[in-house]
């Protein structure tokens, strides 16, 4: 791999000149007449009576050229607006994109319902045809979604008005997220950090300096938090209504339909986690006693133990994750080299940017982007990993139809999981000391409390949130009320401190096109490490499986995924339970070396 490697990303091989792109104005046009031609197309199938497979193909694949070219667009504008918050003409564009998306919605909503006008026996010979077998599993999905639906004059106009209300709220609490600055004052001098450069710094290894910054972050959130609380408030509330109009009793419908996972999935995968929690308690408590206290607060869970952290510079980094990808697949290790040399990753530490990390896929030009703040820890060499293993599993699937590429976000995070978990695996294997060795396995311990605990508390929130919001506005005390007592909940209340304004400050809770954005992360990674054992079992025999298994991730439920690749039932403990014990051993480790 050719180094130095640039830490900033290249968009113009999309769309010359940003924000202010006249190429990337001709193509939303272009995308907005092919929205009008596929509604026009669709409105004269509806009178008509379909027979045969060749009847919908013009349909089909407008409908799925346009889903390529909505991605395209707003891919880019989430790039645009994620490296420059103050970038206003980003957020014109994003607004233009959902306009779109809008529409193109609108019209889908008369195509699904067109699905359900065949007869069953036409219908199921339609599907085996050779046209439409390849996306078979996500029209059936459709048609069986559109019957629980409100009539497509309805479903329209909801959409129309999510332009302004619903998706107007999400980007209220962007424009919010972006005027968020904390004045830090550090080694004699005065920083004025961004939402996503004080995140970062939430990890020092100073205590003082977590204190200090976790007062000044809590402090400014209040500050935000009456306009933060109008965005929640409101886009639960849009929910609420619209799923009452459909018929709709139990909040987590829709978001168990995006993830093509039942309820009694769901509730075994917490239910092995609530039993299990303990040792991951005495990990806590066992942490506490090495920083010298009784126990720790919210901004010590993520603290790094000892004086075994190790810097890791982009460029090592990189290099780390191409070597121990190389180790499972050369395939992923080529991708990966591929996008740091052609500057798929905008990674650089400066002001402006937006916090968390994220990739997104551009599906026409068959690339992937990755978004997130480096600044050198292991965490940071983890989360670099877990995208490039988001962009891998959209690179195996570029070839196949744009309905087929439709995976939902719990198998997308078993991917980026995998990923994090081969290069973390074999960083602690080749740590060079005794106390770097821990420090790594303490960082992957981190990620197992990451998942059973907080995305758990994130999850308790969300759920009694939107209990309490059918009863009316929920004011900034009750959501603070309520988001302290679920992180207790989560973490058997072994936390000094805990974070009140957490619902404010996590992006998460505000994205629009998923709800209940916390429960795939838990599925992916549980997921995963059933995978990745699987995977060291096997050894270099499991690459092709696992590239079979990720293609299928758009083309079937969960349950089914993994029953045909793996042998295992989801609905039931015992995957889950071994899942949970694989990652447990870690805190035995930790535990038995830290005596």
């Amino acid at each position: 791999m050719k180094t130095p490697l640039t830490q900033t990303w290249n968009l113009s091989t999309f769309f010359e000149g940003g924000s202010a792109s006249d190429e990337f104005r001709t193509f939303l046009q272009q995308t907005g007449s092919d929205i009008k031609e596929f509604r026009r197309i669709v409105d004269e199938l509806s009178s008509a009576n379909i027979t045969h497979a060749d009847e919908l193909m013009q349909s089909v694949e407008l409908l799925q050229s346009i889903a390529k070219k909505l991605r395209e667009a707003d891919s880019f504008v989430s790039c645009l607006a994620a490296e420059n918050q103050t970038d206003k003409h980003a957020i014109f564009l994003a607004g233009r994109v959902k306009e779109l998306a809008a529409a193109y919605a609108s019209a889908q909503t008369t195509f699904d319902q067109l699905l359900t006008q065949i007869d069953d026996a036409t219908w199921r010979s339609m599907l085996n045809s050779p046209q439409l077998d390849e996306i078979a599993f996500p029209l059936q999905e459709r048609r069986e979604l559109a019957a629980e639906k409100l009539p497509p004059e309805q479903e329209t106009l909801a959409h129309e008005l999510a332009i302004d209300g619903y998706h107007g709220w999400g980007e209220a609490y962007n424009t919010t997220v972006s005027k968020f600055r904390v004045k830090f004052e550090e080694d004699g001098r005065t920083l004025e950090l961004s939402a996503g450069q004080a995140a970062n710094k939430m990890h020092h290894p100073n205590r003082a300096v977590r204190q200090q910054l976790f007062k000044l972050w809590e402090k400014e959130w209040s500050e935000h938090a009456d306009y933060c609380a109008d965005a929640l408030n409101h886009l639960a509330g849009f929910r609420l209504r619209l799923y009452e109009r459909r018929g709709w009793k139990d909040t987590l419908k829709e978001p168990l339909a995006i993830n093509r996972m039942s309820k009694e999935t769901l509730d075994t995968m917490w239910d092995v986690i609530d039993r299990g929690k303990d040792i991951f308690v005495q990990y806590l408590q066992r942490k506490a006693k090495l920083l010298g206290l009784e126990r720790l607060s919210w901004y010590d869970v993520e603290a790094p133990v000892g004086q075994g952290s190790q810097h890791f510079s982009y460029d090592e980094g990189a290099k780390l994750i191409v070597e121990q990808f190389r180790e499972f697949s050369p395939n992923m290790a080529d991708f990966a080299e591929h996008a740091f040399e052609s500057r798929w990753i905008e990674a650089e530490d400066r002001p402006g940017k937006r916090p968390g990390g994220f990739c997104t896929s551009f599906p026409i030009a068959e690339e992937t982007r990755i978004f997130m703040t480096y600044a050198g820890t292991a965490s940071n060499v983890a989360t670099l990993a877990h995208e490039l293993g988001h962009g891998y599993h959209q690179h195996v699937m570029n070839d196949l139809p744009a309905l087929a590429q439709e995976y939902a976000m719990n198998v997308a995070e078993t991917a980026s999981t995998f990923a994090e978990m081969v290069v973390s695996d074999a960083a602690i294997k080749s740590a060079s000391s005794e106390e770097e060795r821990l420090t790594l396995l303490e960082d992957r311990i981190q990620r197992s409390v990451a998942f059973y605990m907080n995305i758990h508390a994130r999850f308790l929130f969300e759920t009694r949130f939107y209990e309490e919001r059918g009863k009316g506005l929920v004011s900034v005390d009750k959501l603070n009320e309520m988001m302290e007592q679920a992180q207790r909940e989560a973490f058997r209340d072994s936390l000094a401190e805990y974070h009140p304004h957490f619902w404010a400050s996590k992006l998460h809770f505000y994205i629009t096109d998923v709800p209940f954005y916390n429960f795939p992360y838990t599925f992916g990674y549980m997921f995963s490490s059933g995978i990745y054992a699987e995977a060291v079992r096997q050894g270099g025999e499991f690459e092709d499986k696992y590239v079979a298994l990720l293609r299928d991730t758009g083309r079937m439920t969960v349950e089914q995924l993994a029953e045909k690749h793996l042998g295992v039932n989801l609905r039931k403990p015992d995957f889950w339970q071994r899942a949970l014990d694989l990652t447990a051993e870690d805190v035995r480790e930790f535990l038995q070396a830290t005596q």
